[in-house]
């Protein structure tokens, strides 16, 4: 009578085991498509806020700042 116990209780956690990982899968499945829609609207907020949309940029104190890049010059030795 002992065994079919253990058989009966071991075959209802198998089954709640089963459940919570089809549970676990879902919410991980949801939290992936939540993530890559919240980065979605993050790349495109940026995008639309940075300026480059519409020709208008930032202006700091409503001055033009000019922005000039120096590139240092490396020499190699052969």
């Amino acid at each position: 009578m002992g065994a079919v116990v253990s058989c009966i209780t071991s075959i209802f956690r198998t089954i709640g085991s089963v459940l919570m990982a089809i549970v676990n899968g879902i919410g991980n499945i949801l939290h992936a498509i939540i993530s890559g829609i919240v980065a979605f609207f993050d790349i495109l907020i940026s995008f639309l806020s940075c300026g480059y949309c519409g020709g208008r940029r930032r202006r700091m104190g409503g001055s033009r700042m000019s922005t000039r890049r120096h590139h240092a010059t490396t020499t190699s030795r052969i």
